[in-house]
């Protein structure tokens, strides 16, 4: 099969792959530098992808990889105080300011570890299935199945303490999350 044209697979991905960066880094400055690098990527080893009818799933894979690279090299060399300058962006408008509800689950997801908030993102804002989410992130259907349940669950609590006026700030970690159901 031939490799799929470059201006069709950024005009038939780009949005969602920015919603996906988005959900990961929380600031559409940093959204943007990692979809524009997930296409530079593409465009350097995309023709190496045997199965060209997978060309979306291996951009949402190499995005995510390329994230959680860059959060390791953040965690080693921090640079600053980068929650303030995502704070600023939300406060300001545009992509995010736009859907409030929006914000708020976007400014919770922050607060999850990231093992949990990439498929919760990939679910619920991209709409994948479990095995898409399975192949994007490289783990079992079953372990995507826990992480979002566990990932919910999270999301459940950092609401709940929200509504009932305890905002703690630190994000949440695996194992973190109260094993008992909020309905």
């Amino acid at each position: 099969m031939a490799a799929p044209d470059f201006e069709e697979l950024v005009d038939a991905c780009h949005a969602p792959l920015y919603r996906f960066a988005i959900s990961l880094t929380g600031a559409e400055p940093a959204a943007a530098d990692l979809t524009q690098q997930t296409f530079y990527l593409w465009a350097l080893r995309g023709h190496q992808l045997r199965d060209t009818a997978r060309a979306k799933h291996w951009l949402f894979g190499t995005l995510y990889r390329e994230f959680l690279r860059l959060r390791r090299r953040e965690t080693k060399q921090p640079r600053g105080d980068l929650e303030s300058e995502g704070a600023d962006l939300r406060a300001g408008g545009g992509f995010v300011a736009d859907c409030i509800d929006g914000a708020r689950v976007l400014a919770a997801l922050q607060n999850i570890h990231d093992d949990y908030r990439a498929p919760l993102a990939l679910f619920y804002l991209e709409e994948f299935s479990y095995r898409e989410i399975a192949t994007v992130l490289d783990v079992p259907a079953g372990t995507v199945m826990s992480r979002l349940s566990r990932g919910k669950a999270m999301l459940r609590k950092l609401f709940i303490e929200e509504r009932g006026g305890s905002r703690e700030t630190n994000r949440i970690e695996p194992g973190a999350a109260q094993k008992r159901s909020f309905q």
